[in-house]
């Protein structure tokens, strides 16, 4: 389980041989979700509205490191850790 970053008890993980389309993970306390990269969208899961939206500034800061790390994580190599939101 690549955890690429933590922040506010929020931890991000980017899983190998995931499934299209690019997406990464998110877990807080008892909850989780899977985050469409391109833009944003729930593919699954459930945050409360507080940490979604943590997730998703953080993520739209990212948003060009998340798809780098979805590619490495295709290609089988390791993932860089991506910067907390603050």
């Amino acid at each position: 389980m690549p955890e690429i970053s933590r922040f506010f008890g929020i931890v991000i993980i980017m899983y190998y041989d995931d499934h299209n389309p690019p997406h990464f993970h998110a877990r807080y306390g008892n909850y989780s979700i899977v985050i469409r990269i391109e833009d944003f969208a729930i593919l699954e899961g459930y945050l409360p509205p507080r940490a979604l939206g943590l997730v998703i500034e953080w993520a739209d800061i990212h948003k060009n490191e998340l798809l780098k790390n979805w590619q490495l994580s295709k290609e089988h190599k390791p993932l860089f850790p991506i910067e907390p939101l603050k």
